[in-house]
């Protein structure tokens, strides 16, 4: 298993593509694809019948709507392999509307199986050999992390928003955490800092710490903090860019 950070940004930022991560394994799962996911995307891998799956953590824009683009594509070069998109209960039914007013048609021209899956906290998912769990995070929206595992390697991948007790331990000695921290230490309602995630992180003995969905400010003027807190901390923290490859 690896995992490719296709998108590592926040949702007006002008640098870094929307927050989205590609799960590379027998069976490839793309963690949210927000409006500027698809080109990211396609410049890893242009091969139709690549993904198997499509996790949507939230119902927000810079984390699903960029499914249109991504689904007219694979219509146009004639995907043949079965494709799942899995999300929250009650989202279904958005994804399948914003398909829709993304190409009104789009969905009598797939030629190939496609089914949306809904879950809710505390559910465990197969996908062939990934084994998928739920927990809830704090978020405007509801919003639910996901922990993915082949029974060798686990990722976990928070989506948006602070984590919660049953995130925490849904986090518990992952080997790697992908999580959003919108500011240094500044608590935004809904969302994670990278000084409390850090503590966390190094609380729950998590192996790897990725700090994403970082707003452009604080990327810009909090370098040197940043740095500091990474490397002050007992475990290992990467900045990722997008594209970069993290090998479990």
């Amino acid at each position: 298993m690896k995992l490719i950070h296709i998108g590592v940004g926040e949702a007006a930022d002008e640098r870094f593509p929307n927050n989205s991560h590609l799960i590379h394994s027998k069976t490839n799962l793309l963690l949210d694809c927000g409006y500027s996911v698809p080109r990211q995307l396609w410049k890893y891998t242009d091969e139709r019948d690549f993904l198997d799956a499509i996790y949507i953590s939230h119902r927000h824009a810079d984390h699903y709507f960029g499914l249109p683009a991504l689904l007219v594509r694979m219509a146009e070069e004639q995907r043949t392999k079965k494709l799942t998109i899995v999300c929250q209960k009650g989202v279904k039914k958005l994804i399948e509307e914003i398909i829709k007013l993304g190409y009104s048609k789009l969905q009598e021209r797939f030629t190939f199986p496609f089914s949306i899956i809904e879950v809710q906290a505390g559910e465990d998912l197969t996908l062939n050999e990934l084994k998928l769990t739920f927990a809830p995070t704090i978020h405007p929206v509801p919003n639910l992390a996901v922990r993915v595992t082949d029974n060798k390697h686990s990722v976990c991948y928070s989506g948006d928003g602070q984590f919660t007790p049953e995130t925490e331990k849904l986090y518990e000695n992952c080997d790697l955490l992908i999580q959003e921290t919108f500011f240094f230490e500044q608590e935004k309602q809904g969302h994670s800092s990278i000084k409390k995630t850090i503590e966390m992180a190094e609380r729950r003995k998590i192996r790897a710490l990725a700090l994403t969905h970082i707003h452009r400010s604080c990327r810009r003027d909090k370098k040197e903090e940043i740095k500091k807190a990474m490397k002050d901390s007992t475990i290992k923290v990467i900045l990722p860019e997008p594209l970069d490859v993290f090998k479990l």
